[in-house]
């Protein structure tokens, strides 16, 4: 059998390098992209250096206040992931053990405890992130297989710890109260939960606080995320040096909720910049990514390996006839689904975008989470199938655009006007993605709207809105005159000759426009009334159907009624 495993390993890896071997990265557009991401991991040292990774990583967000960059960001997640393993449990009460066993390894930042369902059974895990990378190759190397003659031995930073009745290992155990634990980390609130701190809530403005920070991506989910990208990475590295699996979407621009979906970009080379003083090139073969057929098959070998190889990994499917090929598969260690596209940096980019909008101002991101939740609650979206409803991506355009309104958020425009020499990118199909990084230079707005109100305000802005001749452009800023007869109509910010809602149907629009003339009215007239179906929550749970149109007929006069009184008074007389 283990012959029959290395025959497969050594198939697939025939299989891979036939595929490819030198990704040329999208040729001269990612050029820019690929000067500026190996400046900011190999020049400032935030990926590699000695110094960065002996102190530990500093928490990505700024306990200043002040801005950190995304690529300063990302690296430091990545960092983390390098220096992170996924153990399995018997149970919660086993954490103390794995921490006191792995703390001989080095010293230990940071623990988490995470619970998930796999299979109808709970499964019990511990993240763990060590201060240096070499503490987790030591954990690697002491680390070992069983069951030879079935397991594919593949080493992993996933593993499970099992218990040794005659163990002659001597570890000083280390007192529970030290060991800074959290448990149940990626637990999600249910709806009974939000609706209790909700109720708990001094203002409207104070509920939608408290729904952003209930339901928001915590920092333990961003964590296995980038362990997940990490995986995925670490597999590929030998044929591949300089890989890199980017996380991007939700999961990282400070839009996801817990349980987010990981939208995941693959580049073989993130450092590839010829170094003209060689005399020695790399015998390679080639790929053209503007070959539709050779990135199928590509990505058919992508599938084929992490499905086969990768603890954790299944439901693999093969998405290849898609504007952009994906492969969607599970992380059932980690509870996460996954999207993988190859090389698909504009994503990558807008992701920055979304990031930068979200960190300008700190009423962006808890005034789109409350946008979302309510087209969720009243089944605006769909997330299950594609179709013809509006998507959380359109929504949290449209959340930007309206504050673009406000004078709270700059167009795009504004920021590509600003940026300097290293804020240039290009990707993909020559698509422009320059604008400032550093938002230290955007002027502060000087908008001082409370939450409650800007809620208000975008609900009465967008029932005016003319969806019949106007487009909503984000990097102009202002509406402008559609270019095609679609319903709704919200221009990509980066590849603006697209229309990110075209899927959305007359029927959705009406339903929509409709849901907000509801919302409007409940805050209005009830938002004030202090009972169990307050502000939000009363929001959360409206019929949009019948809202307004009964509300509309309590005010009409019935006509029979008053028919039949005169009958009576006719009667009696």
């Amino acid at each position: 059998m283990s012959f029959l495993t290395r025959a497969m390993t050594g198939s697939v890896l025939y299989m891979t390098n036939n595929c490819y071997c030198k990704l040329t990265q999208n040729c001269a557009q990612v050029k820019f992209h690929r000067k500026n991401f190996s400046k900011t991991f190999i020049e400032n040292e935030w990926w590699c250096s000695a110094r960065f990774m002996c102190s530990g990583a500093p928490e990505p967000t700024n306990k200043t206040g002040s801005y950190v960059v995304y690529d300063k960001l990302i690296a430091q997640r990545r960092a983390e992931a390098q220096r992170s393993i996924v153990i399995q449990v018997l149970s919660y009460n086993s954490c103390a053990d794995v921490y006191t066993y792995c703390s001989q390894f080095g010293s230990i930042n940071k623990i988490f405890h995470y619970s998930i369902n796999s299979g109808g059974e709970k499964q019990n895990l511990v993240l763990i992130e060590f201060e240096e990378k070499q503490h987790v190759d030591a954990i690697m190397s002491s680390s070992t297989h069983v069951n030879y003659e079935q397991a594919i031995p593949t080493n992993t930073s996933l593993l499970w710890f099992r218990n040794l009745v005659h163990s002659k290992t001597k570890v000083k155990n280390v007192p529970p109260e030290q060991i800074k634990l959290t448990k149940n980390s990626i637990k999600t609130a249910d709806s009974g939960e939000i609706t209790k701190k909700l109720l708990c809530s001094e203002s409207i403005s104070d509920q939608i606080l408290t729904l952003y920070n209930t339901i928001k991506l915590n920092d333990a989910g961003t964590r296995l995320r980038f362990h997940t990208a990490y995986q995925i990475e670490h597999c590929f590295s030998n044929l591949f040096p300089n890989i890199a699996v980017l996380p991007f979407g939700s999961s990282v621009n400070g839009f996801g909720k817990q349980g987010c979906d990981l939208d995941l970009c693959l580049v073989l080379d993130e450092n590839s910049m010829e170094k003209p003083t060689s005399r020695l090139v790399f015998q390679t073969k080639s790929i053209s990514l503007y070959d539709r057929q050779q990135v199928k098959r590509l990505m058919e070998v992508l599938a084929q390996t992490i499905n086969l190889f990768l603890p954790g990994v299944s439901n693999v499917k093969k998405i290849l006839e898609a504007r952009v090929p994906i492969i969607k598969f599970d992380h059932s260690l980690c509870g996460i689904q996954c999207d993988l596209a190859v090389s698909n940096m504009t994503a990558y980019y807008m992701s920055e975008l979304l990031y930068i909008f979200g960190e300008t101002d700190p009423r962006v991101r808890p005034l789109t989470f409350v946008i979302r939740k309510w087209a969720d609650s009243l089944h605006l979206i769909n997330k299950t199938s594609p179709g013809p409803w509006i998507s959380n991506f359109s929504l949290t355009l449209m959340v930007i655009f309206f504050l673009q309104q406000r004078n709270i958020l700059p167009s795009i425009n504004a920021l590509k006007s600003k940026a300097c020499k290293d804020d240039i990118r290009v990707a993909d199909t020559y698509v422009d993605c320059t604008f400032l990084r550093n938002i230290e230079q955007i002027p502060k707005s000087t908008n001082t709207d409370s939450l409650e109100e800007l809620l208000v305000d975008f609900f009465t802005y967008y029932t005016k809105f003319d969806f019949n001749t106007n487009a909503i452009s984000l990097r102009i800023g202002k509406p402008i005159k559609k270019s095609e007869r679609t319903p709704l109509y919200i221009c990509n910010p980066l590849e603006t000759n697209l229309n990110v809602s075209k899927n959305v149907s007359s029927e959705q629009l009406d339903r929509i426009m409709m849901s907000m003339q509801n919302a409007l009215y409940h805050l209005e007239f009830h938002s004030n009334e202090r009972n169990d179906q307050w502000g939000l929550i009363g929001l959360f749970l409206m019929n949009q159907t019948n809202f307004i149109e009964n509300t509309r007929k309590k005010k009409l006069l019935n006509f029979k009624e008053l028919f039949e009184k005169d009958n009576d008074v006719l009667t009696t007389s």
